[in-house]
């Protein structure tokens, strides 16, 4: 199955354009050139029109890092766009890195609406929901906008920053946050015999633990699913597992999570992509996603 997100209903956000290794996002009032692997094929606008458009473009100086130029020496480092479904709203404080990212992955207001609608659908009071490498939270955000008990772990402590300043301008509060070493975490948590309504998993293909710790998605990623499934509320439950990386397929994230908890239900697997108003397709990373309700 194909996932589309076609952000009709996202009025902060649009993908106006991608092609030749980049692409050309509206975030809010902002006009942004990032780059962007994917974007093996040519640009459906012409250059000029790029150029016509855009505010702020990035310009790597390495492959990790670059630096930001800007049109208008006015233009803002630091602006806040929202994010609305029928189910919730919430803010985020967009930022300038020097690593090409803004503060938020557009394409996963899909796997967000999935969230708000399990947790308001399920019949346990205030469901308790597991966000592992939750960067700056959106996924956390939603799930206490839609009554949950929300735990956001990361291993960077800034972007866990990062999170509560988006918690406290969407208005929202006791989310838990944790700066841990995501796979460690969930080993203490089987021994505390916790369990959760809702886990979601978005791993980076490499990282580090704030100790150090390793994490590569192909060597870490079966031992994290068969933990992390048995902290799964055995009546109602939810999880999402997304990844971006080069080398996985859907049929991979299928395996994981049916070798994992053969007793899975609702299990839907696909490929997350943006659909560009120039018409061209951008694919952003496969998922898996099932649910048990009573």
């Amino acid at each position: 199955m194909i996932q589309l997100l076609k952000p009709d209903h996202w009025k902060d956000y649009e993908l106006i354009d991608c092609g030749d290794f980049e692409k050309l996002e509206r975030f809010g009032s902002l006009i942004l050139i990032r780059p962007e692997p994917q974007a093996v094929w040519a640009k459906k606008l012409p250059d000029s029109e790029w150029k016509r458009l855009h505010h702020i473009r990035f310009k790597g100086r390495s492959a990790t890092a670059g630096d930001w130029v800007k049109k208008d020496p006015k233009a803002a480092d630091r602006w806040q766009i929202t994010y609305s479904n029928p189910q919730v709203a919430i803010k985020f404080r967009l930022g300038l890195t020097s690593f090409k990212h803004v503060g938020i992955f557009p394409e996963q207001a899909v796997n967000w609406d999935y969230i708000a609608e399990k947790v308001k659908s399920f019949k346990t009071p205030e469901p308790k929901v597991l966000n592992l490498f939750a960067y700056t939270g959106g996924a956390s955000l939603i799930a206490r906008a839609a009554g949950a008990d929300t735990t956001h772990v990361d291993s960077i402590k800034q972007v866990v920053t990062w999170a509560n300043e988006n918690q406290e301008i969407s208005g929202l509060s006791n989310i838990r946050w944790v700066v841990e070493d995501a796979l460690k975490f969930v080993k203490r948590e089987l021994k505390r015999g916790k369990k959760y309504n809702g886990i979601i998993l978005d791993p980076p293909a490499y990282g580090h633990g704030p100790n150090g710790e390793k994490w590569k998605l192909e060597d870490h990623i079966r031992e994290m699913m068969q933990d992390v499934v048995q902290l799964l509320d055995p009546e109602e439950h939810f999880l999402i597992l997304n990844t971006y990386s080069l080398g996985f397929s859907s049929v991979i994230v299928e395996n994981l999570i049916t070798g994992a908890f053969p007793a899975v239900q609702n299990l839907e697997t696909g490929e997350l992509y943006l659909q560009a108003t120039s018409g061209v397709k951008l694919p952003l990373g496969v998922y898996g996603k099932f649910f048990k309700s009573k």
